[in-house]
């Protein structure tokens, strides 16, 4: 298991050997990867079995290339002050990443205007119709904007990475602070979270400027494709065949009439619980009934033996994967300082192997943070077979159906952790954080809408759009004296620098994975078996078709909203 930032990833074991890229090729070089590129372009088809080869060749090719990047992108989160790190990284995505994607897209002309297209197997559908759509959109001009972007956006995570205080008298990161807030002692809840607020207020020129930056650069990329806004452009982007904007602004609506009110009826039950007059920000961690904060584990090591009991309980096979996982070094579990904020899992294209990064400190969120990520690894080993390198990514709508319901699905398995009565607590504080994600996400979605909808916007009227879409979703809490803390409290949601637009799909996938949930209190085998299956299916299908596979629906219409969070009532109040 990884415990320090210096520790490499695995490099490929040759289980799947490469058939096109010489296995000596430095993939960080641009004159080596060139000849690659220029291979596929000067080859003959003269058959739809030509044709076919040269998609597997080029699919190869996008793996070894999505493989490096990953390492260079992993290897500058767990350190965000190693300069040669960042080096590394950025030259990488500066000098390789847009030509690549240069060359990449006449490879993709090449495919997709060859006349024996239309011969390929049908499983082919989905990689076309995509393939096509980003040959619509794909602009020369735009790489270097791109590579900009990415750069400035690094500039957010090297000021989070950073951020640590002085709390009586020890050195603490924000995230190692968030443990106080789960103390009894409300003084010294506030205490914490005034040094936090504080501590962030600190960067926030800083970060706007940065945000300013990608708002500008990402608006020029839109237009130099010929959309008028970012926001139609990142939905061609992101293959977003399934919705719009507009439904996106129905779901919105949705939220507020169905999820607020029961985020505020759960708020008002703490604020009596408590025994207080309003609700504060660093009031919402704290048991309720006054009990301490649930402390799972007190090492990663503890938290790894504990999940992989979890998966034990639902699956045999889920829990090799997970001791494989473990075995090969590829978890990243423990908070420290100069590691980025936050937790992902991104999988390593040319192993096939999925890394999980997070920052556990030991409270229950760290648990179903695993497990979250874990849903996502799970996914990507469901597809490992897959030859093509774009079907073993699932639309970010299902990939995220795949890690909530993981969460959801471990719920009662927690007793690897806790006692009964602190399990039951844990699985409400989980429903109610499903509850207040959904607010949380029309908030950032529909921030996200007006951004980018309004690119000339001054940092006044930003501050003026988020205060009015906070109190759209409000939360009931009370924030007298923290006015600025909650004016650039959107600054603290990464997706919106480094992921723009990719918010909304957690609310959509929430409504994937209460489905999924509500199918496995009826029958669990059946549920877990459905939910595999749709895993295994990785991109391979249309999204609706993807739902289907795992045994639901993709409706994020009023009435299915309505009727999940009204099981999710029903069992917040039987716990």
């Amino acid at each position: 298991m990884i415990e320090a930032a210096a520790s490499p990833l695995n490099k490929p074991t040759g289980e799947f050997p490469r058939r096109f890229v010489p296995k000596d090729a430095d993939l960080g070089d641009w004159s080596r990867v060139e000849p690659l590129f220029d291979a596929l372009l000067r080859r003959e088809v003269k058959s739809a079995a030509d044709l076919e080869r040269l998609v597997l060749d080029t699919s190869e090719l996008v793996s070894t290339l999505s493989d490096e990047r990953a390492r260079r992108s992993i290897a500058t989160s767990r350190d965000t002050e190693d300069a040669g790190l960042e080096a590394a990284f950025l030259r990488f995505v500066k000098e390789v990443e847009p030509k690549a994607a240069e060359r990449g897209d006449s490879v993709s002309r090449k495919i997709a205007t060859h006349p024996g297209a239309g011969e390929l197997p049908e499983r082919y559908a989905v990689y076309l119709r995509n393939v096509r759509n980003q040959i619509e959109i794909f602009r020369p001009e735009n790489l270097a904007i791109e590579a900009e972007a990415e750069e400035v956006a690094q500039g957010y995570g090297k000021i989070t990475g950073a951020w640590t205080v002085l709390f009586r008298g020890e050195e603490k990161t924000l995230t190692q602070l968030s443990l106080v807030l789960q103390e009894k002692d409300r003084l010294l809840r506030q205490e914490a979270f005034d040094a936090a607020a504080g501590r962030r207020l600190r960067n926030r020129d800083a970060i706007d400027d940065i945000f300013d930056s990608l708002v500008e650069k990402r608006t020029k990329i839109a237009r130099n494709a010929g959309f008028s806004n970012y926001v139609e452009y990142r939905f061609r982007q992101l293959n977003r065949f399934d919705y719009s904007p507009a439904d996106c602004e129905r779901l919105h609506d949705a939220i507020e009439r169905f999820a607020v009110p029961l985020q505020r009826e759960m708020r008002e039950s703490r604020r009596e619980a408590l025994g207080l007059e309003t609700l504060k920000p660093w009031d919402l961690d704290v048991d309720p009934t006054g009990k301490p904060g649930l402390r799972p584990f007190t090492d990663v090591g503890r938290l790894v033996s504990g999940a992989r009991s979890i998966f034990e309980r639902l699956d045999a096979d889920l829990a090799r994967q997970f001791a494989s996982l473990d075995a090969r070094g590829m978890l990243d579990l423990e908070n420290r300082k100069r590691k980025r904020p936050g937790g992902y899992c991104y999988t390593l294209d040319e192993s096939r192997i999925p890394f999980i990064f997070a920052n556990a400190v030991g409270v229950d969120d760290d648990v179903r943070t695993l497990l979250h990520e874990c849903g996502h690894a799970f996914h990507s080993l469901a597809c490992r077979e897959e030859p093509l390198v774009w079907y073993r990514d699932a639309p970010t709508e299902f990939a995220e159906v795949a890690s909530m319901s993981m969460e959801l699905l471990g719920a009662p398995h927690m007793t690897a952790f806790y006692d009964e009565g602190d399990c039951a607590r844990s699985r409400r504080e989980h429903l109610e954080d499903i509850v207040r994600t959904f607010a949380w996400v029309a908030t950032i979605d529909a921030f996200q809408l007006w951004v980018y909808r309004h690119p000339g916007h001054s940092r006044a009227e930003r501050k003026a759009a988020w205060l009015a879409i906070a109190d759209r979703f409000s939360d009931a809490l009370d924030w007298s004296g923290y006015e600025e803390a909650r004016a650039s409290a959107w600054q603290r949601q990464l997706h919106l620098f480094f992921y723009p637009l990719y918010y909304v799909e957690y609310a959509i996938a929430q409504i994937g994975a209460l489905q999924v949930w509500l199918r496995a209190r009826e029958d669990g085998r059946r549920a877990l078996a459905d939910y595999r299956k749709g895993l295994s299916l990785g991109g391979s299908r249309p999204l609706k078709d993807l739902f289907a596979g795992a045994g639901i629906r993709f409706d994020f219409g009023d009435e299915m909203l309505r009727r999940l969070l009204d099981a999710v009532r029903t069992e917040w109040q039987r716990l």
